[in-house]
């Protein structure tokens, strides 16, 4: 059944993507170039409400968080390749998927890019858990519980400066 639930989160999350026009290239520039921020709107709308989401399932005792270990070394080097590969492609790896998937071949190098980057991983792997990942590793820590308060202030701090910046972004026709 999960695996139901997430090929039509998948297909919803695509429809939005195609639907929001984040999948075209001009958008894409738009935003590297900080001159178009319908991505960043799209994107930072869709974890502000997958955050109200968890929480809420959370805490109405329907899931348990599983977190991965922070490392902000491998968050560095992680977030600089992305920007790499996103500043050469002209789309982040889910906008490259939603461009092959509507015709655009240009999209097929980001998903060959993301296979081979995997595979790179998998085997720098050994050198990254020695050297890398232990680099700023936090442990298995969310925002709310570094900073030592309850998660819902946190969600709502975050979303009423989303409100703001998004209002800022409108009356700059960003």
């Amino acid at each position: 059944m999960s695996l139901i639930y997430g090929i039509v989160t998948g297909i919803l999350f695509g429809f939005l993507l195609q639907k929001g026009h984040v999948l075209r290239y001009d958008k894409q520039v738009g935003a590297l170039r900080l001159m178009d921020m319908t991505i960043f709107k799209f994107m930072l709308s869709a974890i502000i409400v997958a955050a109200i989401g968890i929480y809420l399932l959370k805490d109405l005792g329907l899931i348990q968080l599983s977190m991965k270990s922070t490392s902000i070394g491998a968050q560095v080097i992680g977030g600089m390749l992305f920007g790499i590969g996103w500043g050469l492609l002209g789309y982040c790896p889910g906008t490259a998927a939603g461009a092959l998937g509507e015709g655009r071949i240009d999209g097929l190098w980001g998903i060959l890019g993301m296979l081979l980057g995997g595979g790179i991983y998998a085997s720098a792997f050994p050198f990254m858990k020695a050297y890398v990942l232990p680099l700023g590793n936090y442990g298995k820590v969310s925002l709310p519980q570094l900073i030592g308060i309850n998660h819902w202030i946190v969600i709502l701090v975050i979303a009423a400066f989303l409100i703001l910046l998004f209002r800022f972004f409108e009356k700059r026709n960003l």
